[in-house]
This record gives structure tokens, sequence and C-alpha cells, in this order.
């Protein structure tokens, strides 16, 4: 196939005029205007129009969406909700757990291995690649619970994160904790080598969190959500991230969660590269407005707004990665060649699969996703297969 008038995003972050041949379900050339293209008459053309080619986005943590969730554990909830992810431009997918049973947490995640594996053995390019779980729970804090179900929430415990990932065949990428909860340093040092230790649901002070990071923890989920306030004696988690730069963090840029002066500083606080764009969406992303649930709790959904019915706490979000971007574009001020980059390069480094994803590269997967002059979603190409939209050829 060949991908012809496009702008392509590069691995250096920025957009030029070229075009880019597949073959066999990888990226095989990326053309740019000037050079010679090779022989591939026969090939398979679409025009791009000028359309922006970026890599096939990343989500590293969200629950559901089309009226399904992850932890539902079913192949039928699997494969839905890599159908739309990819439908929409989302070509590879890390889904969150949330707050369960630990024998509960086990089979989901033993029913995620399975899935995954049946997948890799059959052709199933409608749908986004399985490529991590993000666990966001139990270990974390019940001050800071938010969405999440206080009666399971447990301490750290790296016999029973190894459980977990034992049920999971080596999926679970990342584990939340809360630093204050248990023995966390121990944990931490324990665990760090075979999983990413991140901060989550956690009222942890400055001090503490500083702590985690230094012992070995790398990352932070949606930061400024489910954490204390950044303020100028007392800095928190967000401090601690600042402080730290091995440490990567997610934003969701929704609008809703963080206030769009909020995400510019945090871009020149922490450097684009240590940001990952989260959608953090729940199963009513895609669906009507109504009451749905999130980790057996309900939630009120209207808009993009989701809170928890108990108590007006946000639960989630009802927007898609790739409206978290636009809107990070759009109505916050942050660059389109930045944007990109928090999702597609940034998770796939963060999820240790940079060489297979996350850039239009020679030998990588042809996941390729083109955007109109307004970020609009023309074409979804996975696999070198376009499978959704299409343009003139």
């Amino acid at each position: 196939m060949r991908v012809i008038n496009v702008q392509v995003y590069t691995e250096e972050g920025v957009f030029v005029p070229g075009e880019i041949e597949t073959e066999n379900g990888k990226v095989s050339k990326v053309i740019i205007d000037g050079t010679k293209s090779g022989n591939v008459e026969d090939s398979e053309v679409i025009d791009g129009e000028g359309a922006y080619a970026i890599p096939g986005m990343i989500d590293i943590h969200f629950h559901g969406c089309k009226g399904y969730d992850f932890c539902d554990g079913t192949r039928e909830a699997f494969e839905e909700i890599a159908k739309y992810e990819a439908s929409i431009g989302v070509t590879a997918i890390s889904p969150a757990t949330m707050t369960l049973p630990v024998p509960e947490l086990e089979r989901i995640l033993a029913q995620a291995a399975a899935y995954r594996l049946e997948k890799s053995e059959k052709d199933c390019g409608i749908q986004a690649d399985l490529v991590g779980v993000n666990m966001e729970g139990p270990f974390i804090s019940a001050a800071k619970k938010g969405a999440q179900d206080e009666k399971n929430i447990i301490p750290c415990d790296a016999e029973v994160f190894r459980r977990f990932q034992n049920a999971a065949k080596g999926l679970v990428k990342y584990i939340g904790i809360a630093p204050e909860e248990g023995d966390a340093k121990t944990f931490i040092q324990e665990v760090k080598d075979e999983v990413t230790v991140s901060l989550a649901h956690t009222n942890a002070d400055y001090d503490t969190a500083k702590a985690a990071y230094d012992a070995g923890a790398s990352h932070a989920v949606h930061l400024y959500n489910a954490m204390p306030a950044y303020t100028h004696r007392a800095p928190g988690v967000i401090g601690a991230v600042a402080d730290s730069g091995h440490v990567m963090a997610e934003l969701i840029c929704d609008g809703v969660h963080i206030h769009p002066a909020v995400v510019r500083t945090t871009f020149k606080m922490l450097g684009a590269e240590r940001i990952i764009f989260i959608s953090d969406s729940m199963r009513a992303t895609g669906m009507p407005d109504g009451r749905y649930t999130l980790g057996g709790l309900d939630v009120d959904v209207k808009g993009n707004r989701a809170t928890l019915v108990s108590d007006g706490a946000l639960a989630g979000s009802a927007t898609t990665l790739p409206d978290c971007m636009r809107t990070a574009v759009k109505e916050m001020g942050i660059p389109l060649e930045t944007a990109v980059a928090c999702v597609t390069a940034n998770p796939a480094k963060s999820l240790g699969i940079y060489d297979e994803y996350g850039s239009i590269t020679p030998g990588k997967k042809a996941d390729i996703v083109l955007l109109g002059k307004e970020l609009e979603l023309k074409c979804v190409v996975k696999d070198g297969k376009v499978i959704f939209g299409g343009l003139s050829e």
C-alpha cells in the first residue's frame, strides 16, 4: 500500500510532506518529498489529500466504551472495546482495572491473557492490539479512592502482585500504589524490575511520594486527580513528580478533569517527553447520556462528564483519546506536534514497545491515522489495511 500526499509525522516530532509505503503489515518506506519512490506501481494507493499522517494512537489508561468495561472480563467485552478503539484511531491499548476483590481481578486478567493469545494466532486487524494492563487498584488509599470501591482496597503486597502477573501471563505493565499505605518502599524495591510502579489514588505528601520515586517507582496515574493539590507549602505528589526526572505522568485532557492553564503549566514543569495523554474513558464513551456503572458503582453521564451518583465525584471520563488530543490542541494551546507525541511515542516508550509502535518508521507496524486540517478522523490503517474511512485512490 502507498499512502500519498500526506504530512508525515516523523520520529523527530515534526510534520513533513511525503508518502508512506507498507508491506506485509509493516512500514517499508517513508518517502519525503523530493526523494524517489520505489517500484510500487501495483500497490493500493490512498491519496491523503494533504491530511496529517500520524502513528496509531495508544491509550494506556481507560476502562471501556460502547457499553462495555474491561473488568466485565468477557471475550465479547474485550473484542467490542478493541474494535471501537481501532475504529477511532487508537490501535494499541492498555486498559485499566478497578479496585475489585483479588480473585475477581485474577479472573479478569486470565481472561485477558487468553484473549490476547487467541488474537495473536489469527487475523484480527479490525481490533486494537492489547499490549498491556494498567492496574489502578487495589493497592490504593481510601482517602483518595475516587470511583474505586473502598471495601476492596488492600495494602501493597508483592505476592499478590505476582498472582496478578501470573494470571495475566506478564500482561500487567503498571501497578498502582498509594505509598503512604503499608510497606511501600519494600514493595517497590521488590517488583520495580518486573513492572512499572505508579503512584495512584494516593494522599501522600511530598516526602513520602519522593521516597517512593527514589526507591524505583516511575509513573503517576492521572496527575492532579485522586491526589493532594499542589500548593506552595505542600507540593505533594505533583511536586515529587516534577523533582523526579525519570517519572512519566498521565494527563486527562478532556476539558473536565484539568484546567487548560494547569495543562500548559505541566508541560513547562515536566517537559513534553514525560507526559502521556490518557482518556480514562468508561463504558459510557460512545454511548448516549444516562446512568452506567464503573467498578460496580453507579455513574451518571452527561456529555463528557461522568460523576458518581453517591457523592458527585468524577468517575473516569466519557471522552476518547483522540478527542483528548484535539481538546489539548484546539482548546488548551498545546502544539499539535507535541500532542501527537503524547498519544503515540510517549506511551509506546513507557510501555516498552517503541520498537514496534509509536512512530511511522520502516520495520514498525503499519498503524497509521489520517487527520484532516481540523483534526477530524479521515482514515485508519491497521497492520497495513484500511479499517476505517478511506480517501480517493
